[in-house]
């Protein structure tokens, strides 16, 4: 039903939270992060629930993560690339020398 986009073989490795990850070439980090099993992507703000992607095209911001050290990036419109630090966003992303 479904082709995958690229190897269908995991041949790079990104690290979520320092864990190494398996990465297929082509998918998005969302995907990727999806298959590995991984509980969510970042915690709400006020409640600290957890987030999944839900619409994985880019409209509902559910899949905000933190992408070698820049916040807030949207993980189902990013492609994987190896080696890749990725760390779970808590609450809202920080912002270097900004103190909100």
């Amino acid at each position: 039903m479904f082709k995958p986009v690229g190897s269908a073989e995991a041949t790079m490795t990104i690290h979520l939270d320092g864990q190494a990850i398996p990465a297929r070439a082509g998918e998005t980090i969302a995907a990727c992060l999806l298959r590995a099993g991984v509980s969510h992507f970042r915690t709400m703000p006020v409640s600290g629930a957890g987030r999944l992607p839900y619409c994985m095209i880019g409209h509902c911001f559910d899949c905000l993560i933190e992408i070698d050290g820049i916040g807030s990036r949207q993980a189902c419109l990013s492609a994987v690339e190896t080696g890749m630090r990725l760390r779970t966003q808590n609450g809202p992303a920080s912002i270097p020398g900004l103190d909100v």
